[in-house]
């Protein structure tokens, strides 16, 4: 389990298109004393505020509005940011070379949340 004084300030960029969903995530991530980055629903939106880069790790939906967030996802691993899909299509969703990236299963809970953010917050600081 993830000491969640281990989270406290990591500073999360959201992107998620639903709004039931981020809101849930929003909630999840205060409750973790995680600072919420964004949301951002749309990925010109996403890539907006990646390009600002002031956070530590992100969490994409893999489908935003019909359009699949690789790009981000893209920008974020040449820039060596942490981030995890979030999807429940698991890696048959996700392209060969993002293959074993980390994933947030939907549906999750706080502890499959708590988990993923460890991770994510371990390459900070290998």
């Amino acid at each position: 389990m993830t000491d969640p004084l281990s989270l406290q300030g990591l500073r999360v960029l959201v992107v998620e298109d639903e709004m039931m969903v981020s809101m849930l995530l929003e909630d999840m991530l205060t409750d973790l004393g995680c600072a919420v980055v964004g949301p951002a629903a749309r990925l010109e939106e996403a890539m907006d505020l990646a390009e600002r880069g002031d956070f530590d790790c992100a969490l994409l939906d893999v489908n935003l509005a019909g359009k699949q967030s690789f790009p981000l996802a893209d920008l974020l691993r040449a820039r060596k940011t942490p981030f995890a899909y979030a999807t429940g299509y698991g890696e048959a969703g996700l392209r060969p070379e993002d293959k074993g990236a980390v994933l947030l299963m939907k549906p999750f809970r706080e502890s499959d949340l708590a988990r993923v953010l460890g991770v994510l917050s371990r390459a900070l600081n290998p």
